[in-house]
């Protein structure tokens, strides 16, 4: 029994010492690759840049951002996850990549849990129902009676079929079981501009993309989608506090690595993590975008995802939604 106990001390001390090493040894003068699965200028590209300038500084190394985008974000998203997970790759993530477009396409090229290794969660962002302000809707309950009262189904833009602005009106049609007709534009300014046009009555849309032309009056916004209110429009209500129960919809980014990476380069990683978002100059930055703060642990981000996985899988089976 004693040498049973002193081969298995011997044998985590020898694991202990094996992981401490490649820790010191990480990183070297090697970049870490900060893959984004989508164009620059969008949210995730923003906040990869955010991160990775202070990356940089904290680990004393280089950081750079790699575009790679196409197919909804699985393209630079599989490339993440068939990269070595040495510590030298990692990937910024969105809804969209790792809880929707699993159960959207036959096939996106790779397992959105068991190919990755959760490093932190960053933060999150609520869309925000608009209506043109030529309507006479100017509630939730006021956008309901006219969805009822209309003869056929009633028109919504979205940014592109299998967006999250796309899912969360399919979501408030299911829970408020009505029907509508979904027309995709080509992005989330084109989908917008529809409705200020008064093409289509109404959208949901991302509050960083629609705050302007609401501050403008170019469109009426009448709830945001999360179960808070937002501190930038605190007197507009959650979709919740305007009636539709249990709606709560936040578009969200992440970090992840790939799967196989060695536990202490992953709390490396997400102590670095947490420690940019703790600095003034970061939380003004990401205040001004409309970002809620959410930096997690790899348990946190791990617990999100599979709830995230399971809520947008139901919607999406039930509204029969499918891209090729």
């Amino acid at each position: 029994m004693k040498s049973r106990m002193k081969f298995g001390l011997a044998v985590a001390s020898i694991m202990l010492i094996a992981s401490r090493a490649s820790l010191a040894a990480w990183p070297t003068d090697k970049p870490i690759n900060y893959v984004v699965p989508f164009s620059p200028g969008g949210g995730t590209d923003i906040i990869a840049r955010v991160v990775a300038d202070k990356l940089g500084s904290i680990l004393d190394t280089t950081v750079i951002v790699t575009n790679k985008p196409g197919a909804g974000g699985n393209i630079g998203t599989e490339y993440v996850a068939r990269s070595a997970p040495d510590g030298y790759t990692i990937g910024g993530a969105s809804i969209a990549t790792h809880s929707i477009n699993v159960s959207l396409y036959k096939n996106i090229g790779f397992d959105p849990k068991k190919d990755f290794t959760p490093i932190s969660l960053v933060g999150t962002t609520p869309n925000v129902l608009i209506v043109n302000p030529k309507t006479s809707y100017r509630s939730v309950k006021d956008l309901l009676e006219g969805i009822r009262a209309s003869e056929h189904p009633m028109a919504f833009a979205s940014a592109g079929a299998g967006t999250s602005q796309h899912l969360s009106a399919e979501l408030f049609a299911q829970t408020e079981d009505v029907k509508l007709l979904h027309v995709p534009y080509k992005g989330a300014g084109p989908a917008l501009t529809a409705v200020m046009a008064g093409e289509v009555p109404f959208s949901f849309e991302n509050l960083i993309v629609a705050s302007p032309q609401i501050k403008s009056g170019a469109v009426r916004a009448l709830a945001v989608t999360s179960s808070d209110r937002e501190a930038a429009f605190p007197d507009l209500p959650t979709m919740q506090e305007a009636g539709v129960a249990g709606y709560d919809v936040v578009s969200w980014q992440a970090v992840f690595a790939p799967a196989g990476l060695d536990p202490e380069i992953r709390d490396h990683l997400n102590s670095a993590i947490q420690d940019i978002f703790k600095q003034p100059d970061v939380i003004e930055r990401m205040a001004g975008l409309g970002v809620n703060i959410m930096a997690s642990s790899p348990e946190q981000l791990a617990t999100f995802q599979d709830a995230e996985l399971k809520k947008w899988a139901t919607v999406i089976e039930k509204g029969n939604i499918k891209l090729d």
